[in-house]
């Protein structure tokens, strides 16, 4: 089965950088789109940054220019990544990687939350 693990959160000071991974095992689709979201308690989920199988990315406007979304693949194995450079305060949130079978842009914008089917289990992180 499909199965998705991010690591990497942690708790930062403003400035700083993190880089969050997740490892995505058991996805046999040849074409996908894998994501990152975040979600702050009370607030839908958001759209941060997608890859698709072609390795091409797009990322959202409230992180362009500090989040970069990257990825490896081996075998039957990928690993998403999404550095984050130039943490501020509001960047703190529950931090999510998802995966599908889908292109990433949707009617003009990136596939959103209930595009995707699979999904990690969360990595927090916390910028003070």
């Amino acid at each position: 089965h499909v199965q998705l693990v991010e690591s990497g959160g942690g708790s930062v000071q403003a400035g700083e950088s993190l880089r969050l991974s997740c490892v995505v095992s058991g996805y046999r689709y040849s074409t996908y789109c894998m994501g990152w979201f975040r979600q702050v308690p009370g607030n839908e989920r958001e759209p941060l940054a997608s890859i698709d199988s072609d390795g091409r990315t797009s990322v959202a406007d409230s992180v362009k220019g500090r989040f970069t979304i990257s990825m490896s693949r081996d075998n039957d194995k990928i690993t998403l990544y999404l550095q984050m450079d130039s943490l501020k305060p509001e960047d703190s949130a529950m931090y999510y990687c998802a995966a599908e079978e889908i292109p990433c842009m949707v009617g003009g914008g990136m596939a959103k939350k209930d595009d995707f089917g699979f999904w990690g289990q969360g990595t927090q992180v916390t910028v003070s």
